[in-house]
């Protein structure tokens, strides 16, 4: 549901957080946004502007400078996230780290901390966290994340099984993509369409469409995709996209799983 700045919200007995502000006991929206119920919170997510961390976020960051104990990590917010090097899998030594992250670098973290003084705190120790090699990084709002990924994955669900893509969706609004060059051509349409009609009602019901009309062909009829595929899961709660970008930043490693450590 999309609320206006200084909207009434029926908050159904729940906490103002994000995007909203209480005033004589009823809560009003501060931003131009999609209504996003969080129990014990409602928040509205803005439909524009940069991504705003919360603690538990799993987001995709690029490494923008080395330090003897840490990398700094463009995640898309206001300000950097350091990752300390005793922040990830690996055993590694002071003065070393350059080693096992470099300038470019692409990874997935989860917010950890968010201090007073504006610092955010970010981990690599946990599932599915780590280096991301090869692939592509596609850019969309963060507001419309939610309708990537679709009610119980839905959508991503229908996007990998056409597609045999590996995809991670960061809630930072940067999507990972590996595959075939065709293959990440055909996902990163999707997500444009995403993007910028995510308004319109059957939305599933046209990237389907697309897909199956778009599937790689072969002289015995339609060619099945492989099978694996991976992504992030991130909340279920509707969002309804807005026009942004989507661009693209490749990064230059072969393929790899993440979190394992360098030769």
């Amino acid at each position: 549901m999309l609320v206006l700045p200084g909207e009434e919200i029926d908050s159904h007995g729940l906490k103002p957080g994000p995007g909203t502000y209480r005033v004589g006991g009823k809560v009003y929206a501060s931003v131009l946004g999609l209504l996003s119920p969080r129990p014990p919170i409602v928040q509205v997510v803005a439909l524009s502007g940069r991504y705003i961390p919360h603690p538990r976020d799993v987001v995709v960051g690029i490494v923008t400078d080395v330090q003897s104990t840490f990398w700094l990590l463009d995640i898309g917010a206001p300000r950097w996230a350091p990752l300390h090097m005793t922040g990830t899998p690996w055993k590694v030594d002071i003065g070393e780290t350059d080693r096992y992250l470099r300038v470019g670098d692409a990874v997935v973290v989860e917010v950890e901390s968010l201090e007073a003084t504006g610092r955010i705190g970010v981990t690599m120790n946990g599932e599915r966290l780590g280096k991301l090699e090869g692939g592509t990084i596609v850019h969309i709002s963060p507001a419309r994340v939610p309708r990537v990924v679709g009610r119980g994955g839905s959508m991503i669900e229908t996007i990998t099984r056409h597609t045999g893509a590996k995809v991670a969706v960061g809630q930072n609004g940067r999507v990972w993509v590996d595959g075939t060059p065709e293959t990440i051509r055909r996902v990163s349409e999707v997500l444009r369409m995403i993007d910028e009609d995510g308004q319109r009602p059957g939305l599933t019901e046209r990237v389907e469409s697309y897909l199956l009309a778009t599937m790689p062909t072969t002289e015995r009829g339609p060619e099945e995709p492989p099978r694996e595929s991976a992504h992030r899961d991130v909340p279920e709660d509707e969002g309804l996209p807005v026009p942004a970008g989507d661009e693209e930043t490749e990064t230059d490693e072969g393929p790899g799983e993440p979190g394992s450590e360098p030769p």
